[in-house]
């Protein structure tokens, strides 16, 4: 016997939210890296250099070192999860419940909102004073 109970669904706090979708405003990356994540992992060879411009990841070509940095915020964020397999981490990246929460939304409107001078100060100032865990 089995039981059909459909998953709880998580619920965030309202800074949870507003942090995690201020780093993606911040992020050079588009919606349809973020969309492409919500059916498989992408990976970063995906993302970075002129193949991230190409799949419209980015809108310019990402150093593979700053384009794991941007990722690696928007998993400290709550945003993305780097995927694993049997050996151990990839080089792949997925979304989060949080994430796909947020990205759900942002494909309603059709796009991520442009951020704004304090987005970017708050963004900054966050990334500067995380303390390592």
């Amino acid at each position: 016997m089995t039981s059909t109970t459909s998953p709880t669904p998580i619920y965030y706090t309202q800074r949870t939210i507003d942090r995690a979708a201020r780093a993606v405003r911040c992020a050079p990356f588009r919606l349809k890296l973020y969309a492409a994540m919500i059916a498989q992992s992408v990976a970063l060879g995906a993302i970075a250099g002129t193949s991230g411009v190409q799949h419209q990841y980015t809108r310019r070509p990402l150093l593979e070192l700053a384009a794991e940095s941007e990722l690696l915020w928007l998993i400290q964020v709550g945003l993305l999860r780097r995927e694993v397999d049997g050996q151990g981490l990839t080089d792949s990246f997925r979304l989060t419940p949080l994430g796909r929460q947020l990205v759900q939304t942002w494909q309603t409107k059709g796009r991520v909102d442009r951020p704004s001078l304090s987005d970017r100060f708050y963004n900054a100032f966050s990334r500067w004073v995380r303390l390592p865990f």
